[in-house]
């Protein structure tokens, strides 16, 4: 719209002009005539008397000034179309242009009886004119602009409505702890149906977008992005859960066959089986609850419990636990008291993990130990040991599912290669992180970081007394 106004207005000012000039024209050339045809007025001064008002002056000198030239006589009277024309303003230069422009003077000058006149006419008035009827338009092309913007932003919150639902409805369904049952998903649907109905464009480009709708689409591809990465995740998790599951199905299948065929007889055969095909559904079991534990913490449904307690106590309870089970490894603590306030149950999960896998990679007899430390608003919570390290390239990938650097270990031991995905995820949901240091043959060193204060998590509930 504000093209138009600009087209508008250039096109008012060049009509102007030109209705101005050819009237100038009109009139000189009718004043021009009456010169020639009855001579001029008895001269009283060396200024004559007006003539429909025009001032008329005899010069000394040649016509000077600007010539039409021959491709422009059409357009005028055959008068005047040898006269010189001049432009000059009758004010101080130190005023402003635009009321300089307010005393222009039109200058015409020509040769008659073979001496030459000036006619010249005040143009200011007509300029004055254009200035009052410009100042009006503007002040209307202002009104009715401000009235579209008002009016069109109006008309694009309302169109807008079901978009910013939808961007709305994409963040939600990526916060944590927000649930993707069937009613948000029907509710995404609808919002998209909406939109469908509205005849808006769904397929948003970031860069070539408007600021209105560049944070729905960037909530839209990132939601897409987090779908695609989802979906691949799920394609590889599933495929690794199968690869791990066959294994386990695979042993307890070829027993039962055994025991059918030959333990109902053979008495160290069927301990044999029965012996193999309880450790697979034990590790079948651990593995399985890993999985569930790992597909609640994707969905965000899993909730922590929050409470303030001594790290160190605790990590002097499972140290005391391992020992009991353990009797091949020498262990060692080295901590302080640590308040926090965090998931004990978590937490404790997550040294377990730690100690567990320190004691498969470690040979036997070999040092493992528990250190605690504080780094200004953190806690450390260490597990080092002796054991056969982690190569350099895969380091970086320890904390991946199902990954195992030492596959032949991993299979003596039973490990999952869950473990550390499962520590990773309840440092990460305290909002700490994992570190890891590792040298081959001299051994590895595993740390959680984790806040003392435990801000980000859900707040502690009041108990209820009884």
């Amino acid at each position: 719209m504000v093209g138009i106004f600009i087209v508008l207005d250039l096109f008012l000012c060049l009509a102007f002009g030109t209705v101005l000039l050819l009237d100038a024209e009109r009139t000189l050339a009718k004043t021009v005539r009456t010169i020639n045809e009855y001579g001029l007025p008895a001269r009283r001064s060396d200024r004559w008397a007006e003539i429909d008002g025009y001032r008329i002056e005899e010069l000394l000198r040649k016509p000077e000034g600007f010539v039409l030239p021959e491709g422009f006589h059409p357009f005028v009277p055959e008068e005047t179309r040898s006269g010189a024309r001049n432009y000059r303003f009758d004010a101080e230069e130190t005023l402003p242009f635009p009321q300089r422009a307010e005393h222009l003077v039109f200058e015409y000058e020509f040769i008659s009886d073979n001496r030459t006149y000036r006619i010249e006419t005040d143009v200011g008035p007509w300029i004055a004119a254009l200035k009052q009827v410009l100042c009006a338009l503007f002040l209307l092309q202002a009104f009715l602009l401000l009235g579209s913007i008002f009016s069109g932003a109006h008309l694009i919150r309302k169109n807008l409505q079901p978009i910013v639902a939808l961007a709305e409805t994409a963040r939600t369904l990526n916060m944590p702890g927000s649930d993707l049952d069937v009613e948000k998903m029907e509710d995404l649907a609808d919002k998209l149906d909406s939109i469908n109905a509205a005849k808006l464009d769904t397929r948003i480009s970031v860069d070539e977008t408007e600021s209105e709708l560049r944070g729905l689409a960037s909530a839209i591809n990132g939601m897409l992005d987090r779908i695609n990465d989802s979906y691949r995740s799920q394609i590889r998790f599933v495929s690794d859960a199968s690869h791990e599951l066959r294994t386990p199905i695979a042993v307890i299948e070829g027993y039962a066959n055994l025991l059918d065929r030959w333990g109902k007889k053979d008495e160290k055969t069927l301990e044999e089986s029965i012996r193999a095909i309880k450790e697979e559904a034990a590790n079948m079991k651990g593995l399985v609850e890993q999985l569930l534990f790992l597909a609640r913490g994707d969905s965000n449904t899993m909730h922590l419990q929050p409470e303030t307690f001594d790290l160190s106590l605790l990590a002097e309870e499972v140290l005391r636990e391992t020992q009991m089970i353990d009797t091949g490894h020498e262990f060692a603590s080295d901590v302080q008291r640590a308040s926090i306030r965090a998931d004990k149950g978590l937490i404790k999960q997550a040294l377990r993990i730690l100690i567990d896998n320190a004691i498969k990679y470690s040979h036997a007899g070999g040092r493992i130990t528990l250190s605690i430390s504080e780094r200004k608003e953190e806690v450390s919570l260490t597990v080092r040991d002796e054991g056969i390290g982690i190569p350099p390239e895969a380091v970086a990938k320890v904390f991946d599912r199902f990954y195992r650097a030492d596959e032949s270990r991993a299979k003596s031991t039973g490990g999952t290669g869950l473990g550390l995905s499962i520590a990773r995820w309840i440092a990460e949901r305290h909002g700490g992180h994992m570190e890891v240091l590792s040298r081959q043959d001299i051994g590895t060193k595993v740390s959680i970081v984790i806040p003392k204060s435990g801000n980000s998590l859900e707040p502690e509930k009041e108990e209820t007394p009884s």
